[in-house]
């Protein structure tokens, strides 16, 4: 058998230049705003109004290194890897809840001296590789093939799941989850099992996000934030205090009135807001129609891709950004409960957007790759050779 080397090579002519033009596109995007939106908390906090760009731009020159090495190696290559990938995503979890750094009351993060990581990104990815490969093993459309398949999948993510509820990290659960369900659609799960899983799933939800005081909390202050303006509606409220500020056409570049220390840490969690702020209704169209390319794109890739396992990776991969998009700009608008979501490629976060660029790497590289006959597809989903 013929062995797979981890060259560094890449066919630059085949892969899908539109999308890479898009990652380029929205991480220069990105880090305009992030400029723009930490000016004003970086200099009250750090005495440097570009502390906050600064770091940033550093993080997006090594993302872009780690995009383009991770797209040189070869899908089938990493796919011999899932399961040590899988297991050392654990191990990371775990470490969190021991020698995690609490911030905000959760401990999420661990601190490598240079800099801190989110666990939780890493296995992000390593459970859609994970899931992609078990639910590639689906041929048919059958509740009796597919159910053991689903099994296998639960508790790839159940384990992760009660890690990351000891954090507590509820929102990377919630993104998981969606990225699963969407995964489980294109490998042609039957709908009537989807949607057990999918009410079963929803319940165990509701329970858990009213089980906990600061989450109901969230909840009821969701359903009208100005009751409660100045406290647990505060950041809702001067969001959308933000958002409806920027008309059509913005206030301008650089002139948010928001980002002085009325949003808190305007350069993460809300950035959206302070684009709606100064760009308006224009820059806001401008960042979803570059995100609905990204998805168009990727989408087109998995299509296109050589087998079924690449194909649902690239299905999980971009549903983990799209999906954070979503429920980001839902959070921004008082369209969801808030979450704690970062906005890919938007908001301020070395490691996140790290672990995003490894993401697009890695489609990067199926896009470049030959779409082969469906029995060797068959034969090569049959073996993490």
């Amino acid at each position: 058998m013929k062995k797979l080397s981890p060259k560094l090579q890449l066919n630059w002519r085949n892969i899908d230049h539109i999308f890479l033009l898009t990652v380029i596109a929205l991480t220069a995007y990105g880090l305009v705003m992030v400029f723009s939106a930490s000016a004003p908390s970086a200099f009250y906090i750090h005495g440097d109004s570009m502390f906050f760009f600064k770091n940033q731009a550093i993080w997006a020159v090594l993302g872009f290194v780690v995009m383009i090495v991770v797209s040189m190696i070869d899908y089938k290559f990493i796919k011999r890897f899932i399961m040590p990938i899988y297991i050392v995503a654990m191990i990371l979890l775990l470490a969190v809840l021991f020698i995690g750094q609490r911030i905000n009351g959760a401990k999420r993060w661990l601190d490598f001296g240079f800099s801190t990581i989110q666990p939780s990104e890493f296995a992000k990815i390593a459970i859609v590789m994970a899931c992609a490969w078990v639910l590639s093993k689906v041929k048919t459309i059958d509740v009796k093939e597919s159910l053991p398949h689903l099994i296998i999948c639960g508790m790839l993510v159940g384990f992760a799941a009660i890690m990351l509820l000891l954090q507590p990290h509820f929102s990377a659960i919630l993104i998981i989850l969606l990225a699963l369900g969407i995964m489980m659609i294109a490998a042609g799960i039957p709908m009537r099992l989807f949607s057990v899983i999918a009410g079963i799933v929803a319940l165990v939800g509701v329970i858990f996000a009213i089980a906990e005081p600061y989450r109901l909390q969230r909840l009821i202050s969701f359903t009208d934030p100005f009751q409660d303006k100045s406290g647990d509606g505060w950041q809702v409220v001067q969001s959308l205090y933000a958002i409806g500020s920027g008309g059509f056409s913005g206030l301008g570049l650089g002139r948010s009135r928001q980002k002085f220390l009325y949003i808190p840490e305007p350069q993460n969690d809300f950035i959206f807001s302070i684009i709606c702020e100064e760009l308006g209704f224009l820059g806001a169209l401008a960042v979803l129609v570059l995100f609905a390319l990204l998805l168009y794109r990727a989408v087109k890739i998995a299509l296109k891709a050589p087998d079924r396992y690449s194909m649902l990776l690239v299905f999980g991969l971009i549903s983990l950004t799209i999906v954070q998009v979503l429920l980001n700009i839902g959070v921004a608008t008082s369209s969801v409960p808030p979450t704690g979501i970062p906005l890919p490629f938007f908001s301020a976060g070395g490691t996140s957007f790290v672990f995003q660029m490894i993401s697009m790497g890695m489609i990067l590289n199926i896009s470049a790759q030959p779409k082969k006959s469906s029995k060797t597809e068959i034969r090569e989903s049959d073996s993490f050779e």
